[in-house]
């Protein structure tokens, strides 16, 4: 609260000269980049959104359409809360669609029965890439390329794709159904799955799971069923070993969907999450564990060194301090195989450890990739439902490392172009100046960022494409005024009010390029431009 000491010295100056409230157009002057802007943090900072038997969104396959919504807006409100600005949404959890889709059927997930629409009509995965634009999160398209039924999934109807494509897939004991990804007619329909997306929705990314041939625990231990496609393609001269030709099934897909995203669209990314390491003894100190290579048949090492991804996100779901499965141990074998230069942002289970342990755990291993993945950190966290349901964790990593907002590290390999800088328009509207934007190619950009400067401090707003506008204080009080209440002067009250001096606006395109950053000075306020009483009061009382 304002003291009375205060109060008086400032009615005194400012009572005589308050106005009714008022827009005023600037005479704003551009100037050269003199000034040194600060850093904008680069961080990719995403969550898993799990529909797959209702574990994240929808909640329930029962839910109306307005629950849907509500719940979908609830978790992106959360996450931009948060400071995260990214979500990767399960759109293909068992061969089947959340959105509008000529290929495959809307899932048992979404409404209670494959092939049943939503009632009324809508297209959620529409309605997730608008939402999530509009708070300037990213939204990736996750999809299970092989999965065709889940064990939780209902009752295969005749729109699924055991019952459409019989020929393409294979029953496991436990109850999946998975399509053969040795078959030809298996790759297409994945890889038709796949370009649809990319060609009809605004999304910013396609990002596969570790599920390629199925963990053998679906079949109850026993090998994958695919006896005839084996024996067809030693009949046709086949020369691999069944695990090498099993292996060279899933490579010339995963190489094939990158190239053919990159000539798509090439600003729509391609991320895997693979099994958490590739194989025992690499690095040499995992001497325990699951052989991805050999029972999954995920060579994600050669995809990796191929480059044949823009980022990666392996599944290091273990502590820090585990000796024979070590967070950053793990973390840096990923890192040293990372031939192309390619973004490693390692998923983390913020669940697995509870209460002040847990917390610490989390925090910890943000900060380790931070350090150790300096030029382009970032992690995913499993699951967007951990973080909502535990509070204290949210606002840890709020108060921590997600305190200042952060744009995604730049895709410098797809495109260093700089896009071009928006023109700005200024307006000043009682105490506050309001920045206007036009942007020029606006589909090509995903955000702007809005440089103020007060006195001689620099700050920065991160702002998504959707708005056009931002009001910004004219001035803040200095907080080391706050409580000073004796032998107030005029001039140390000019002093406490440090005045906006300085605006620069840049564009953001979608591979994180930044447009050149243009300065715009702004007049310097004497008393008749200074906040009025009211204004300060406000100000002091909300300290």
């Amino acid at each position: 609260m304002i003291r009375k000491p205060l109060i008086q010295i400032i009615l005194i100056i400012f009572l005589p000269l308050l106005s009714a409230c008022s827009s005023t157009h600037l005479n704003i002057q551009e100037s050269s980049n003199s000034q040194v802007l600060p850093k904008v943090r680069r961080e990719f900072r995403a969550a898993w959104v799990a529909t797959v038997a209702n574990i994240n969104w929808p909640s329930s396959k029962d839910l109306s359409v307005e629950e849907q919504k509500n719940e979908s807006v609830k978790i992106l409100d959360f996450l931009k809360k948060n400071n995260f600005n990214a979500v990767i949404l399960q759109v293909r959890p068992q061969a089947d669609a959340l959105y509008k889709s000529d290929l495959e059927p809307w899932s048992y997930f979404l409404t209670g029965e494959q092939g049943k629409a939503p009632e009324p009509y809508y297209d959620p995965l529409e309605f997730w890439v608008n939402e999530a634009h509009k708070r300037g999160l990213e939204l990736h398209a996750w999809l299970n390329p092989y999965r065709a039924h889940h064990i939780n999934g209902g009752i295969i109807t005749e729109a699924s794709v055991v019952k459409q494509f019989p020929d393409l897939v294979v029953k496991l004991e436990t109850g999946y159904w998975w399509l053969d990804p040795s078959k030809k007619g298996t790759q297409n329909h994945s890889y038709n799955v796949v370009m649809d997306l990319v060609k009809r929705y605004d999304i910013d990314g396609i990002h596969f799971d570790d599920y390629f041939y199925p963990y053998p625990s679906y079949n109850n231990n026993k090998d994958f069923p695919d006896d005839e496609s084996w024996e067809l393609y030693l009949k046709n001269g086949g020369k691999l070993s069944r695990g090498d030709w099993r292996r060279e099934n899933v490579n010339n897909f995963i190489e094939r969907i990158y190239k053919s995203i990159k000539k798509e669209k090439p600003s729509v990314k391609f991320g895997i999450s693979p099994f958490g390491f590739w194989r025992p003894f690499n690095p040499p100190s995992i001497t325990v564990g699951f052989d991805q290579y050999n029972e999954l048949y995920a060579d994600a090492k050669l995809w990796l060194n191929k480059g044949w991804i823009d980022y990666y996100t392996p599944q290091l779901y273990w502590p820090i301090n585990r000796i024979e499965l070590s967070f950053p141990v793990l973390l840096n074998w990923w890192k040293s195989e990372n031939k192309k230069g390619r973004h490693i942002w390692p998923g983390i289970n913020i669940g697995r450890i509870h209460g002040e342990k847990g917390i610490d755990e989390t925090v910890n291993q943000i900060m380790i990739v931070r350090g150790m993945l300096s030029k382009s950190p970032g992690e995913v966290h499993w699951s967007v439902g951990q973080l909502i349901s535990n509070p204290e964790l949210a606002k840890a990593i709020l108060d921590g490392p997600y305190k200042k907002p952060a744009l995604i590290p730049k895709y410098s390999w797809l495109n260093k172009k700089k896009p071009k800088s928006p023109d700005v328009t200024f307006l000043k509207r009682n105490d506050s100046l309001i920045v206007s934007w036009n942007l020029k190619n606006s589909s090509s950009i995903s955000h702007l960022v809005v440089y103020q400067k007060y006195k001689k401090n620099w700050d920065y707003t991160i702002i998504p494409n959707y708005d056009t506008s931002i009001k910004i204080p004219l001035y803040k009080i200095n907080p080391s005024y706050i409580n000073k209440t004796n032998n107030i002067t005029k001039k140390d009250f000019r002093d406490a009010v440090d005045n906006l001096n300085t605006i620069a606006v840049s564009s953001i395109d979608k591979f994180g390029n930044e447009s050149h950053v243009i300065e715009h000075s702004i007049p310097n306020f004497n008393y008749e431009n200074a906040p009025t009483f009211d204004a300060i009061l406000k100000l002091y009382n909300q300290k």
